[in-house]
């Protein structure tokens, strides 16, 4: 794998030695000060320039293009909210997707099912283990965001989320967050009304080609803001879980890739 990850910063290959520990550490540190983590340059240069090259060409002729209109629940509906709630105002999302199946033997492919890395991420997260996805379609994606597109406004599902930015856009296209913005007893709704209104600033997330994130989005509004330019932001989400056999229903399938495994 060192073809694909700079080792010698990051030595996902040596669980439980110190190095590995105090790698482990530091992203431990980085979740619970900021609600993420990011390893700049965690992809060799070579590496990421053949995922680009195989991806280029099958995004142009291959990708769905997902395009909604969706409040930040990504719900119809919110008990106890009215339908016109300035909290559950509609934003749109676009984009153009490339599934796992399309994605085989790809580095991506490689560091997505390579143990080491799923070992990390399940110690920095505190489980006893992680496993990749059983679904052929969703557990790796590539994402890309053309001028004028946008993944708007919302909170994850999943408890993290791991991403690896792939090419930056020649402008706008930037990571934006709101930390906290509601929690397990308190939806701040009016608060995500203030945000989605433009009242409140949000943090602004550089990242550079090859940057690995992991995010804690359940309760951070976090969005992508509109690319502008010729030049298309391109990034990886890779999923895993902490159960094993994990799908997509066919309706999910259908939805974020436009066809059924």
């Amino acid at each position: 794998m060192d073809d694909i990850v700079d080792l010698e910063r990051y030595p996902l290959d040596r669980p439980h030695t110190a190095t590995w520990q105090a790698l482990v550490d530091g992203a431990k540190a980085g979740l619970a000060r900021d609600g993420l983590f990011n390893f700049d340059g965690f992809m060799r240069p070579a590496a990421l320039a053949q995922v680009l090259e195989h991806v280029h060409p099958r995004m142009a002729s291959d990708s769905f293009h997902h395009s909604r209109w969706h409040n930040i629940h990504f719900k119809d509906t919110v008990e106890g909210v009215a339908a016109d709630d300035p909290a559950l105002k509609k934003v749109e999302t676009s984009n153009h997707t490339l599934c796992h199946d399309q994605l085989r033997g790809t580095p991506l492919d490689r560091l997505y099912n390579w143990p080491e890395f799923v070992i990390f991420l399940a110690a920095v997260m505190d489980r006893p283990q992680l496993y990749v996805m059983d679904d052929a379609l969703a557990g790796l994606n590539v994402l890309e965001y053309r001028d004028g597109e946008a993944l708007n406004w919302h909170f994850d599902r999943s408890i993290f989320t791991t991403t690896l930015l792939l090419q930056e856009p020649e402008k706008g296209g930037v990571f934006e967050y709101a930390q906290d913005l509601r929690g397990e007893d308190d939806p701040n709704h009016a608060g995500i009304a203030a945000l989605l209104d433009g009242q409140i600033t949000p943090i602004q997330l550089p990242q550079g080609a090859g940057t690995l994130n992991v995010f804690l989005g359940v309760n951070t509004a976090h969005r992508v803001s509109i690319v502008q330019g010729a030049k298309s932001r391109i990034v990886a989400v890779l999923s895993h879980y902490d159960t094993p056999g994990r799908t997509f229903s066919a309706s999910e399938q259908m939805g974020f890739f436009g066809r059924v495994a």
